[in-house]
């Protein structure tokens, strides 16, 4: 089975080794045809705690780390000083 993978931006970086990940979906109402955004939000694991607001991630899924958390960060593909 392949392991999940999502990019995403950092909302929150206030908890201790973990942040948090809005990831964007964007799709075409099924009648109307209009493209709408949903977004997901995913508590992903960052074990040096580098990821800050507004660096772009890639996270992965994992087992379960915790309550709500199942996602671990693999890269941080633009930080906010480089946008």
């Amino acid at each position: 089975m392949a392991v999940k993978e999502r990019v995403g931006l950092v909302v929150s970086d206030k908890m201790q080794k973990t942040v948090v990940v809005a990831v964007e979906n964007r799709a075409p109402h099924p009648k109307y045809g209009k493209i709408v955004v949903k977004t997901r939000r995913y508590k992903a694991h960052d074990e040096e705690n580098q990821c800050k607001v507004g660096d772009r991630v890639r996270i992965q899924e994992t087992r379960p780390l915790s309550k709500t958390k199942r996602w671990q960060v693999t890269e941080i593909l633009t930080t906010k000083a480089t946008k």
